[in-house]
């Protein structure tokens, strides 16, 4: 079984973190998971269609959320599944035209499940913890600049 390549070498624990935010967008504010992101190891920031910008407790509430949910120690684990067995809560938007028909999706617990390719930690704990930096909002786009401290 061949997936398709891969040309990143991602920062694992900051790769999952970004799952874990994507999750958490997405059940607070009820957007898509971030279509347009930059995740680098000292710090990145993720971009997220809203119709307001999130209120300065919203965004406290988001590194907390972040933060509980690494603070439970959950496994990170995958599957390779074929395309058609994919859940329809699953997004494949991003993935690329050529995507192959087996497709890898990744879990964190219970919390997240979404199909990705790069790497990741075995365990929450090893995430060390979530800071928001700063955000933006601009042109109903809301932007999170984190990093992760160890």
């Amino acid at each position: 079984m061949e997936l398709n390549s891969h040309n990143k070498k991602e920062y694992p624990p900051m790769h999952t973190v970004e799952h874990i935010l994507n999750q958490t967008m997405v059940k607070m504010f009820g957007c898509d998971r971030s279509k347009n992101s930059h995740i680098e190891r000292k710090k990145s920031k993720c971009n997220y269609f809203l119709n307001e910008t999130p209120t300065e407790e919203q965004i406290i509430e988001i590194e907390k959320q972040v933060n509980n949910i690494i603070d439970q120690n959950l496994s990170v684990t995958s599957a390779l599944v074929a395309r058609s067995e994919v859940p329809v809560s699953v997004d494949l938007s991003k993935l690329p035209e050529d995507a192959s028909e087996t497709l890898r999706l990744v879990y964190i617990g219970s919390y997240d499940v979404c199909a990705c390719i790069g790497e990741h930690v075995e365990n929450t704990a090893e995430i060390g913890r979530f800071k928001i930096v700063s955000s933006d909002y601009n042109d109903n786009q809301f932007r999170i600049r984190f990093k992760l401290e160890i």
